[in-house]
């Protein structure tokens, strides 16, 4: 007698050629995630568009949603996957959908890729590694918000000693000494450096202070037999090398 009041409810659902046990049906996002992770296994990751690759992350941390729209409005705010693993924490989690846990898995994931390839720059020449110093340098500097000034100092198999901020200021200057560059340098006892800053503004033109500043510094460095090898700009628009444009 107590299911008596359910069953217009099920001869309803019958009526509409729905079986009267059928089970709930799976939400149309779960599907999408199974498809897309085979997609993922069977072509590897090269084959997912940049929103499809997001999404894989965010399934981790996102288990009971939709999160397509998520992928695409993060690469809607930031514009590339690059602008993504760079952002600050509070302004990913500016976004619907993305809380504390997410914005902290994504901030790893940058993170993990920056000590890859610094791993990579560490056990082999620099001069001989320029595309992977190049992708070092984008990881690093290209979506700063604020100049910084960096120098890699170099042993004598032009391989990494360390990766140091001599200089960081606004959003289109940093102070930098020669002398603190000379000194550091020294106590490294390293043998060469290569000279590495960012322009917020996004465009890598060398300006005329860059190119001063990286005459004083080997001016400063020649008389300790210390060689500039380069001094790479980074922007959102690509990396200039100083050595390339034949301004070393």
């Amino acid at each position: 007698m107590r299911d008596l009041h359910r069953l217009p409810q099920k001869l309803s659902h019958a009526a509409h050629g729905e079986p009267l046990n059928a089970k709930p049906a799976k939400p149309h996002w779960q599907g999408h995630r199974d498809r897309l992770r085979g997609k993922l296994i069977q072509r590897g990751a090269s084959a997912l568009d940049d929103y499809e690759l997001l999404e894989t992350l965010l399934f981790a941390f996102i288990p009971r949603r939709d999160v397509k729209p998520i992928a695409k409005a993060l690469l809607r705010r930031f514009g590339s996957l690059s602008g993504i693993l760079a952002a600050k924490a509070k302004d990913l989690q500016e976004l619907d959908g993305i809380g504390e846990a997410v914005a902290a898995y994504l901030l790893a994931t940058q993170e993990l890729g920056t000590r890859a390839t610094r791993e990579t720059i560490e056990t082999r020449s620099i001069i001989s590694s320029c595309s992977t110093l190049l992708a070092y340098v984008r990881r690093q500097l290209q979506h700063e918000t604020r100049e910084q000034f960096r120098v890699l100092f170099l042993d004598r198999k032009n391989q990494l000693i360390a990766d140091e901020m001599m200089g960081q200021g606004t959003v289109d200057h940093a102070p930098v000494y020669p002398r603190e560059i000379a000194r550091r340098a020294l106590e490294l006892s390293c043998s060469a450096i290569i000279l590495v800053h960012n322009h917020p503004s996004g465009d890598p033109t060398p300006s005329q202070a860059d190119i001063d500043i990286t005459r004083e510094i080997i001016d400063a460095l020649t008389p300790l037999d210390i060689k500039v090898h380069d001094h790479l700009i980074a922007a959102k628009q690509g990396v200039s090398s100083f050595k390339s444009s034949g301004l070393i």
